[in-house]
């Protein structure tokens, strides 16, 4: 049994699409599910689901081991982010060698890197007239939106579709693959 823990920062929409997807699952056990915001509807989602759940002090993941040390109790073997806004610290990296996911709204390398989350993402590729977007899901590494390429879903954008379109038709990208991605990279390491 592979276990697997989400941080995220917001409602967790992708979180819950995960959880839904892997709920049939005997050999992946969603077993944590942390936020760095006390008010992050995740949490209460992942209450809801019977799924342990915490918020994460920027002291205990930044300064000190206390959330690996964390991790390392719980036996998570995963680290998959989900709208999880915080840069990864290297403790982290190190121990989850390729081992921790990311979500992106975006084709990276382009609309990548710091302060590129959310909506800003789908009002640049707006702003710049783009024809495709997508999103991506890839290794974390020490730097924002710069790990492999491990997927890519695109989608066409037309001239009249707005900011939130845009951000629609992403959205159902992510919700559509980053479950069975993160199903096929756990069950490989089984």
């Amino acid at each position: 049994m592979k276990r697997i823990a989400i941080l995220a920062s917001g409602t967790g929409s992708n979180a819950l699409k995960i959880i839904e997807h892997l709920r049939d699952n005997e050999q992946i056990e969603v077993a944590l599910v942390a936020s760095n915001r006390k008010s992050a509807k995740v949490l209460d989602m992942a209450a809801n689901h019977g799924i342990i759940n915490q918020v994460i002090t920027r002291f205990d993941f930044y300064e000190s081991d206390t959330f690996l040390s964390e991790l390392k109790e719980a036996e998570i073997d995963w680290i998959i982010l989900a709208g999880f806004l915080w840069l990864v610290p290297t403790n982290l990296i190190s121990t989850y060698s390729n081992r921790i996911i990311n979500i992106h709204p975006a084709l990276l390398p382009t609309y990548g890197g710091k302060g590129m989350y959310g909506m800003s993402v789908h009002k640049a590729v707006k702003e710049n007239s783009e024809i495709i977007s997508g999103m991506t899901i890839h290794l974390v590494n020490e730097n924002y939106d710069e790990g492999v390429i491990i997927f890519q879903g695109r989608t066409d954008i037309v001239p009249n579709d707005t900011v939130e379109d845009i951000a629609a038709k992403v959205l159902k990208l992510e919700h559509e693959y980053y479950p069975m991605v993160v199903e096929g990279l756990v069950m490989a390491q089984l």
